[in-house]
Protein backbone atom coordinates (compact mmCIF):
# COMPACT_ATOMS: atom_id res chain seq x y z
CA UNK A 1 0.00 0.00 0.00
CA UNK A 2 1.69 3.00 -1.13
CA UNK A 3 1.82 5.98 1.53
CA UNK A 4 -0.80 8.24 -0.23
CA UNK A 5 -3.53 4.66 0.05
CA UNK A 6 -2.19 5.06 3.35
CA UNK A 7 -3.29 8.54 4.20
CA UNK A 8 -6.48 8.56 2.24
CA UNK A 9 -7.84 5.44 4.32
CA UNK A 10 -6.59 8.28 7.57
CA UNK A 11 -8.92 10.29 6.31
CA UNK A 12 -11.81 8.57 5.66
CA UNK A 13 -11.24 6.95 9.19
CA UNK A 14 -11.13 10.40 10.52
CA UNK A 15 -14.58 11.39 8.80
CA UNK A 16 -16.01 8.09 10.05
CA UNK A 17 -15.18 8.85 13.32
CA UNK A 18 -16.81 12.63 13.02
CA UNK A 19 -19.67 11.47 11.39
CA UNK A 20 -20.03 8.61 13.71
CA UNK A 21 -19.57 11.37 17.02
CA UNK A 22 -22.55 13.83 15.10
CA UNK A 23 -24.82 11.23 14.90
CA UNK A 24 -24.20 9.89 18.20
CA UNK A 25 -25.12 13.76 19.19
CA UNK A 26 -27.99 13.94 17.39
CA UNK A 27 -29.14 10.25 18.75
CA UNK A 28 -32.28 10.39 20.87
CA UNK A 29 -32.59 9.02 24.62
CA UNK A 30 -34.94 8.96 26.93
CA UNK A 31 -34.42 9.37 30.26
CA UNK A 32 -36.67 8.23 33.44
CA UNK A 33 -37.36 11.09 35.60
CA UNK A 34 -39.43 9.76 38.72
CA UNK A 35 -41.07 7.30 36.90
CA UNK A 36 -41.98 9.82 34.14
CA UNK A 37 -40.34 8.71 30.55
CA UNK A 38 -39.18 12.13 28.84
CA UNK A 39 -37.87 11.55 25.30
CA UNK A 40 -35.04 13.80 23.72
CA UNK A 41 -31.89 14.39 21.73
CA UNK A 42 -28.45 14.42 23.26
CA UNK A 43 -27.65 17.49 21.44
CA UNK A 44 -30.09 19.24 23.29
CA UNK A 45 -29.38 17.60 26.90
CA UNK A 46 -25.38 18.91 26.11
CA UNK A 47 -26.73 22.48 25.30
CA UNK A 48 -25.37 23.09 28.94
CA UNK A 49 -22.32 21.02 28.87
CA UNK A 50 -21.03 20.91 32.68
CA UNK A 51 -24.65 19.94 33.53
CA UNK A 52 -25.26 17.07 34.98
CA UNK A 53 -27.82 15.67 32.26
CA UNK A 54 -25.05 16.05 29.71
CA UNK A 55 -22.44 14.07 31.66
CA UNK A 56 -24.64 11.59 32.26
CA UNK A 57 -25.92 10.40 28.50
CA UNK A 58 -22.15 10.65 27.76
CA UNK A 59 -21.64 8.08 30.08
CA UNK A 60 -19.04 10.24 32.29
CA UNK A 61 -17.25 7.43 34.07
CA UNK A 62 -17.57 10.08 37.47
CA UNK A 63 -21.25 9.92 37.28
CA UNK A 64 -22.27 6.83 38.40
CA UNK A 65 -25.64 6.26 36.61
CA UNK A 66 -28.37 3.99 36.04
CA UNK A 67 -31.12 2.96 33.19
CA UNK A 68 -34.31 0.34 33.48
CA UNK A 69 -35.14 -2.34 32.03
CA UNK A 70 -36.43 -0.18 28.36
CA UNK A 71 -32.86 1.36 28.29
CA UNK A 72 -33.84 4.50 29.68
CA UNK A 73 -31.40 6.72 32.27
CA UNK A 74 -32.84 6.87 35.17
CA UNK A 75 -33.14 10.09 37.63
CA UNK A 76 -34.26 10.16 41.15
CA UNK A 77 -35.89 13.62 40.92
CA UNK A 78 -39.77 14.73 40.71
CA UNK A 79 -40.92 15.08 37.11
CA UNK A 80 -43.33 17.71 37.91
CA UNK A 81 -40.26 20.54 37.66
CA UNK A 82 -38.12 18.67 34.48
CA UNK A 83 -40.07 20.26 31.73
CA UNK A 84 -39.31 23.59 32.23
CA UNK A 85 -35.45 22.26 32.64
CA UNK A 86 -35.83 20.36 29.08
CA UNK A 87 -37.97 23.19 27.59
CA UNK A 88 -35.14 25.46 28.50
CA UNK A 89 -32.11 23.18 26.78
CA UNK A 90 -34.40 23.49 23.67
CA UNK A 91 -34.65 26.86 22.99
CA UNK A 92 -33.03 28.48 26.16
CA UNK A 93 -36.21 30.42 27.19
CA UNK A 94 -37.64 29.83 30.22
CA UNK A 95 -41.40 28.06 30.79
CA UNK A 96 -43.41 27.12 33.68
CA UNK A 97 -47.03 26.90 33.94
CA UNK A 98 -48.76 28.77 36.12
CA UNK A 99 -49.59 25.42 38.51
CA UNK A 100 -45.86 25.03 38.82
CA UNK A 101 -43.81 26.35 41.90
CA UNK A 102 -41.33 28.50 40.61
CA UNK A 103 -38.99 27.49 43.75
CA UNK A 104 -39.21 23.52 42.40
CA UNK A 105 -37.82 25.00 38.89
CA UNK A 106 -35.31 26.63 41.05
CA UNK A 107 -34.08 23.59 43.18
CA UNK A 108 -33.88 21.08 40.07
CA UNK A 109 -32.24 23.91 38.27
CA UNK A 110 -29.52 23.65 41.03
CA UNK A 111 -29.32 20.23 40.76
CA UNK A 112 -28.65 19.64 37.30
CA UNK A 113 -26.36 22.05 37.18
CA UNK A 114 -27.78 24.55 34.95
CA UNK A 115 -26.37 27.94 36.40
CA UNK A 116 -28.21 30.16 33.76
CA UNK A 117 -31.62 28.73 33.70
CA UNK A 118 -31.08 29.18 37.64
CA UNK A 119 -30.49 32.51 37.38
CA UNK A 120 -33.80 33.63 35.29
CA UNK A 121 -36.04 31.84 37.90
CA UNK A 122 -34.61 33.37 40.94
CA UNK A 123 -35.26 36.59 39.23
CA UNK A 124 -39.19 35.80 38.05
CA UNK A 125 -39.15 34.77 41.72
CA UNK A 126 -37.56 37.92 42.85
CA UNK A 127 -39.59 40.07 40.44
CA UNK A 128 -43.04 37.99 41.88
CA UNK A 129 -42.50 38.86 45.33
CA UNK A 130 -41.72 42.59 44.54
CA UNK A 131 -45.28 42.39 43.11
CA UNK A 132 -46.92 41.04 45.39
CA UNK A 133 -45.31 43.52 47.83
CA UNK A 134 -46.39 46.35 45.79
CA UNK A 135 -50.21 44.91 45.60
CA UNK A 136 -50.38 44.39 48.86
CA UNK A 137 -49.10 47.80 50.09
CA UNK A 138 -52.07 49.13 47.50
CA UNK A 139 -54.63 46.86 49.30
CA UNK A 140 -54.01 48.29 53.00
CA UNK A 141 -55.97 51.24 54.01
CA UNK A 142 -53.81 54.41 54.00
CA UNK A 143 -54.87 54.57 57.96
CA UNK A 144 -56.61 52.10 59.84
CA UNK A 145 -58.57 55.27 62.43
CA UNK A 146 -59.66 54.01 66.30
CA UNK A 147 -61.81 55.90 68.45
CA UNK A 148 -60.32 56.24 71.86
CA UNK A 149 -61.09 58.02 74.91
CA UNK A 150 -58.65 60.26 76.44
CA UNK A 151 -59.17 60.99 80.54
CA UNK A 152 -57.65 63.94 82.72
CA UNK A 153 -57.55 64.16 86.17
CA UNK A 154 -58.06 67.61 87.23
CA UNK A 155 -57.69 68.50 91.38
CA UNK A 156 -59.43 71.73 92.38
CA UNK A 157 -60.80 73.44 95.34
CA UNK A 158 -64.47 74.04 96.59
CA UNK A 159 -64.60 77.35 95.38
CA UNK A 160 -63.20 76.35 91.92
CA UNK A 161 -65.37 74.22 91.08
CA UNK A 162 -68.31 75.78 89.41
CA UNK A 163 -66.02 77.82 87.58
CA UNK A 164 -64.33 74.42 86.01
CA UNK A 165 -67.52 73.24 85.77
CA UNK A 166 -68.47 75.79 83.27
CA UNK A 167 -65.54 76.50 81.02
CA UNK A 168 -65.01 73.03 79.76
CA UNK A 169 -64.72 73.30 75.75
CA UNK A 170 -63.06 71.36 73.49
CA UNK A 171 -65.23 67.87 73.83
CA UNK A 172 -64.33 67.25 77.22
CA UNK A 173 -67.35 65.51 79.37
CA UNK A 174 -66.74 65.21 82.94
CA UNK A 175 -67.40 61.37 84.13
CA UNK A 176 -66.93 61.99 87.54
CA UNK A 177 -66.07 64.14 90.36
CA UNK A 178 -64.75 62.81 93.50
CA UNK A 179 -64.51 64.63 97.08
CA UNK A 180 -61.09 64.01 98.55
CA UNK A 181 -62.11 65.86 101.83
CA UNK A 182 -59.23 68.46 103.17
CA UNK A 183 -55.96 65.82 102.98
CA UNK A 184 -55.11 67.89 100.17
CA UNK A 185 -54.73 71.19 101.76
CA UNK A 186 -52.33 73.95 99.84
CA UNK A 187 -52.29 76.86 101.67
CA UNK A 188 -53.12 75.97 105.00
CA UNK A 189 -57.48 76.49 103.56
CA UNK A 190 -59.65 74.03 105.12
CA UNK A 191 -62.19 74.34 101.91
CA UNK A 192 -63.10 70.87 100.49
CA UNK A 193 -60.99 69.45 97.69
CA UNK A 194 -62.44 67.07 94.76
CA UNK A 195 -61.14 65.15 92.05
CA UNK A 196 -62.71 65.77 88.00
CA UNK A 197 -62.33 63.50 86.33
CA UNK A 198 -63.21 64.53 82.67
CA UNK A 199 -62.52 62.43 78.87
CA UNK A 200 -62.95 62.93 75.24
CA UNK A 201 -63.13 61.11 72.43
CA UNK A 202 -59.50 61.29 70.19
CA UNK A 203 -59.30 59.55 66.57
CA UNK A 204 -55.28 57.42 66.42
CA UNK A 205 -53.81 55.26 64.14
CA UNK A 206 -53.83 51.79 65.66
CA UNK A 207 -50.24 50.86 67.17
CA UNK A 208 -49.22 48.25 69.07
CA UNK A 209 -48.77 50.48 72.41
CA UNK A 210 -49.51 53.96 72.19
CA UNK A 211 -48.93 57.14 74.72
CA UNK A 212 -52.84 57.78 74.75
CA UNK A 213 -53.12 53.76 75.65
CA UNK A 214 -51.24 54.54 78.56
CA UNK A 215 -52.49 57.27 79.47
CA UNK A 216 -56.13 56.07 79.49
CA UNK A 217 -54.83 53.28 81.89
CA UNK A 218 -53.73 55.63 84.42
CA UNK A 219 -56.73 58.18 84.25
CA UNK A 220 -58.70 54.88 84.45
CA UNK A 221 -56.51 54.06 87.89
CA UNK A 222 -57.20 57.14 89.55
CA UNK A 223 -60.90 56.90 88.46
CA UNK A 224 -61.26 53.65 90.53
CA UNK A 225 -58.85 55.11 93.18
CA UNK A 226 -61.42 58.44 93.84
CA UNK A 227 -64.61 55.77 93.99
CA UNK A 228 -62.68 54.33 96.65
CA UNK A 229 -62.53 57.22 98.97
CA UNK A 230 -66.20 57.89 98.20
Amino acid sequence: MSSGEASQRGCSTLSNAVESRKSDLRGWVTLNVGGTCFLTTRSTLCKEPASFLCRLVQDDPELPSAKDQNGAYVIDRDPTYFPSVLNYLRHGKLVINKDIAEEGVYEEAEFYNIPNLAEMVKERIEKREQDRYKIGCLCLPARQVLTKHVYRVLQCQEKELTQMLSTFTDGWRIEQIVSVGSQYNYGGSDQGEFLVVVSREVNDVQTNSSPTEQTDGKARELLDRGSRML
